[in-house]
Formats: C-alpha cells, sequence, structure tokens
C-alpha cells in the first residue's frame, strides 16, 4: 500500500510501510521511468519523486507510483554489486563489538558476509545509507557525535552501515576504513554508490572493485560508475574544487575582488535532478535577479555570475569589461562615481565599483559580459556552501575571469528599484506533515507575522514566531527535501530550507512555499518580517 502527499506543486511523497518496500518501489519506478520526472529519492519510509509540470502532471505522477507500488516485486532487477575494500580498524570497533555482546572477529565476519544495498543517499553528497537482511543488529549511535568524521570511514548506526565520503561531522559507531572514492563531483558517474547498488565489504586490495556491468539509474543520469578505473584507492578522497581564480582561465574582460564583504560566491541556476545522490539543486538564491543582470550585459540567463552578500563589496577592472548589479538595494559606485544598478555599465581597465552596504534587501548579483568563469562541478559553477562543491567563496586579491560574449548588450531604459514591502506575503501549500500539528499550529502558520532570525544562510532560514506544537512526538524517519519546504524542529519554529539545504531530513515539513516565492525569500534579511497566505 503507498500513500502519497503532497510536497509543493513540483513533487509527490510516496510513503510505504518499511525500507525493504521503499527500495522495491524506487526500483520498479526507476525501471519505467515516467517522462517529466526529474528525480528520484528514496528514504527511511518514502520515496520524493520531483517532477516538471509543464511535461507532466501531479495525477499522471500519482497513477504511476500506484501502479508501480502494485506491481511484481521481483520484477525490477537487481542493482549492480561493487566490493569495498575495507580495514577493520575503526576507533569504536571493540567497543561496538563489547555492546552486541559478541567477538571483534564475529563482528568483522558477520559485517563482510552481509550483502548490503543502497536503500538512499543523503546527509552529505554520495552518503549511502547501507541495509541487509544479512544484519541482525541495531547500533545506536554515539551519545555525543564527533565534530570530524574522515573520508573513508566506515560505520554502523541502527540498522545501517555507511562510509563517509569526506571529512564531516558524525555521530555513526566507526568500525573501519576504506580508501575507495566515494564521491568524485568531477567524474562522468561522481558517486560510487547510488540507490538500489548491492555493496560487499571485502578485504582490502588495491581498489574497489564493480563487479559486472553497471546500468546508470535513468532518473539520474550521472548516477553509478561503469568500471573500477573511474576511481582511485590514493591519496585525498575529498573532492578538489578549483578556485575561480584559475580554473577555466580565458582571455578576456576579469575583475580583481579588493574587498569581498561578507560572503561572495559564483552562482548560476544551480545543478537540479540530482537530488537522489545527495547533491542539493543549490545556485542563485534570486534566479530572477541572475537572469535579468546577465541579460543586461548579453549573457544567456543561465550564465553564472557573482551572489553578493549584503554588500560592502568592491572590485578592480583588469581589463575593459561591462558589468551589471541588480538584487537588494544598494548603491553603486564606479571610481566614487554613483552609477545605476538594472543597467549595463562600462568599466574602463584600472575602474573600481563598490557596492555599498545594503539598505534593503540582502543579495546581489553582479554580472560580467562574457559570463564568470570557474571549473563546472556535475554541469554548474553554483557554489554550494553545505556539500562543499564548486569553487570556494571568493577572497581578496581573486581573479574573476569571464568568458568570450556572444550577444549584444541591450540599449535599456533602466528598471526601477523595487522597495520590499514592510511584510512580505508568500503563499504556502499544506505539508506532507501537517497532520503531524495541532489545528491551532496550522492556522497561526497563515494568522502569524514571523520575524527572520539571525539564523539565516543559504541553507535556510529559521523563523521567530509562535511555537508550532505537534500532536506527534515521535522521531520522523528521514524522508526526501526540497527548496522551500518549512521544517519544524523540536523547538516549533520553522526553517525555510534554501537551495543549499539538504535533500534529505528527519524533521516534519508542515507547509511548503511554491518555487516562484523563493526569489523574494531570498532577500529577506534579519528583523523583516514575514506572513504566509494559503496558495
Amino acid at each position: 500500500m503507498v500513500t502519497l502527499r503532497a510536497m509543493g506543486e513540483k513533487a509527490v511523497l510516496a510513503e510505504v510501510a518499511d525500507l525493504s518496500a521503499v527500495v522495491r518501489l524506487h526500483a520498479a519506478l526507476a525501471a519505467d521511468p515516467l517522462g517529466g520526472v526529474d528525480d528520484l529519492v528514496p528514504a527511511a519510509r518514502t520515496v520524493l519523486i520531483a517532477f516538471d509540470p509543464l511535461r507532466t502532471s501531479a495525477a499522471a505522477v500519482a497513477a504511476w507510483v500506484r501502479a508501480a507500488a502494485t506491481g511484481d516485486p521481483d520484477a525490477a532487477p537487481p542493482g549492480p554489486l561493487v566490493e569495498i575494500a575495507t580495514r577493520y580498524d575503526g576507533a569504536d570497533l571493540d567497543d561496538t563489538a563489547e555492546m552486541l555482546g559478541i567477538r571483534v572477529d564475529d563482528l568483522v565476519a558477520r559485517h563482510r558476509a552481509a550483502e548490503w544495498t543502497v536503500a538512499f543517499t543523503g546527509f552529505a553528497p554520495g552518503f549511502a545509507y547501507l541495509l541487509s537482511a544479512d544484519w541482525p543488529f541495531d547500533v545506536p549511535r554515539l551519545d555525543r557525535p564527533r565534530l570530524r568524521v574522515p573520508a573513508g570511514a566506515v560505520g554502523l548506526a541502527g540498522a545501517f552501515s555507511g562510509a563517509y565520503p569526506r571529512d564531516t561531522p558524525g555521530g555513526w559507531r566507526l568500525i573501519g576504513s576504506t580508501d575507495a572514492v566515494l564521491f568524485d563531483p568531477e567524474a562522468v558517474d561522481p558517486v560510487l554508490l547510488p540507490p538500489r547498488t548491492r555493496v560487499r565489504f571485502v578485504p582490502r586490495r588495491e581498489r574497489a572493485h564493480v563487479v559486472g556491468p553497471r546500468e546508470p539509474d535513468r532518473t539520474t543520469p550521472t548516477s553509478g560508475r561503469p568500471d573500477a578505473a573511474a576511481f582511485s584507492s590514493a591519496g585525498d578522497s575529498s573532492p578538489h574544487v578549483a578556485r575561480s581564480s584559475t580554473a577555466g582561465a580565458a582571455p578576456g574582460p576579469a575583475l580583481r575582488i579588493l574587498a569581498p564583504g561578507p560572503l561572495v560566491t559564483v552562482q548560476d541556476l544551480g545543478r537540479p535532478g540530482r537530488a537522489a545522490l545527495g547533491v542539493a539543486r543549490s545556485g542563485a538564491l534570486d534566479r530572477g535577479a541572475l537572469r535579468i543582470a546577465n541579460r543586461l550585459v548579453g549573457n544567456a540567463e543561465s550564465a553564472a555570475a557573482l551572489e553578493i552578500t549584503l554588500g560592502g563589496f568592491s572590485v578592480r577592472a583588469e581589463h575593459d569589461c561591462w558589468v551589471a548589479v541588480t538584487g537588494a538595494l544598494a548603491d553603486v559606485r564606479v571610481d566614487g562615481r554613483g552609477v545605476p544598478a538594472y543597467e549595463p555599465v562600462r568599466l574602463a581597465r584600472g575602474a573600481e565599483l563598490t557596492i555599498d552596504p545594503a539598505r534593503a534587501g540582502l543579495r546581489l548579483i553582479l554580472a560580467v559580459r562574457g559570463g564568470v568563469v570557474a571549473e563546472p562541478v556535475l554541469g554548474s559553477r553554483s557554489t554550494d556552501v553545505l556539500a562543499r562543491l564548486g569553487p570556494p567563496p571568493l577572497r581578496s586579491g581573486d581573479l574573476v575571469r569571464a568568458g568570450t560574449a556572444t550577444g549584444e548588450v541591450p540599449a535599456v531604459d533602466g528598471v526601477p528599484w523595487s522597495v520590499p514591502p514592510a511584510v512580505l506575503e508568500v503563499g504556502l501549500r499544506p505539508g506532507p506533515r501537517a497532520d503531524w500539528f495541532t489545528p491551532s499550529s496550522v492556522d497561526a502558520l497563515t494568522d502569524a507575522s514571523w520575524t527572520v532570525s539571525t539564523d539565516i544562510d543559504r541553507i535556510g532560514i529559521r523563523l521567530d514566531g509562535p511555537v508550532l506544537e505537534r500532536t506527534r512526538h515521535d522521531e520522523l524517519p528521514s524522508e526526501g527535501m526540497r527548496p522551500g519546504a518549512l521544517q519544524v524542529p523540536p523547538h516549533g519554529r520553522p526553517v525555510i530550507l534554501l537551495a543549499d539545504g539538504p535533500v534529505t531530513g528527519g524533521y516534519p515539513v508542515i507547509g511548503v512555499i511554491p518555487d516562484a516565492a523563493l526569489d523574494a525569500l531570498a532577500q529577506v534579511r534579519p528583523g523583516d518580517r514575514v506572513r504566509f497566505r494559503r496558495a
């Protein structure tokens, strides 16, 4: 049996009985893809189906999911088998064996003998949650998570096993380590262990080994790797990202960063369609501002530009170039002289452009004719601050290169800056877990005026206001998330997930903000007020 719940206007959450049913449903959906479906994100008890409303409908997706759920559970072929060369040298190996009441040798033997399946990915790009019918143990997480778990660490948590693709905090009990490269954003197939892959842990060899042919998941065309030569067991397994000052260098206009302000990143329209691999959409938070800035200097709307948080920013032109500034309300000056925003501005070599601290709004876009040059990662030049993908944030002294211009700089009369309203109103659809909350809390979402807290970044926005009380207090198993999801952690204050937010999460989603409203939310700043209206 499958229960379908809307996750906004572009996704459906399919809930089934347990994790084994998730694996079967995901396999059936992946084996019979539906046109217009962009992503399948399996989790603990759900599969999130993201779709394009211009190419299919929620009704068509629902019918497809129900048909897959009632089909032959053995019809989908098993996934490929990957062997992970492992050393059992983890810091928690002895304590874990003692906790389970078995010898260390028995724990190692059982872990190796089990055939594991990737049930879902999440937490970090390429982090696979492995499940096995051969594994009888339920291993509690550490009481105090480690601040740093090294890349390649093999661990246990609950009924799962897994290996860390990169250095991150973590609360799993570590029993071993591997040199296998679990996530390589520069590879054609960046994730070694996508959903449905079968896994065995074997004694350490020179490299991990893929047994048999690899069939990529048709809903996530970058998943899977053709053979073991796609990755190496040598060296640091954390992905390399080149700074934009050198990556993809090409002749043309360039800017030298003099003062970056609080945060400057390279952003384009992001990398959608890879949530099943644990990779968020990322990209410019105010996509409208990016598109307009690019059009003003004759670029394609999807070209990379600089996203500047709050202002306090300055650059020097290394060559003659055209630029445009859009987004938040701030004074823009060239060599001390005021110039208009939302218009193309020509910078002569040596000229300095300054953006003062924003008077309203939070994020500005600086587009340069030809587009910002940076090394693409998974099809995008965007910086993902949570997953650490793409070029790192820019620093003083960095050189920003631009590509070759293709379009003409348009003649424009200028676009007036729109002053943000005193209270930003955005639409809100019911979330898939609205029934976890009291009726008064659901009403409070649209009755209250919410204040943007100081806890705000590219990952999400925490709102201050009335505490949203639950009717259910049990733990929600991890499930797929989307930008615009309104999660409610145990403290009762809602958090709006943004483009760099996690692709899975364990807090109930009480509401979902329509995708078109996210650009406006990119401009809210601490102290601003937000009201929701039913969409």
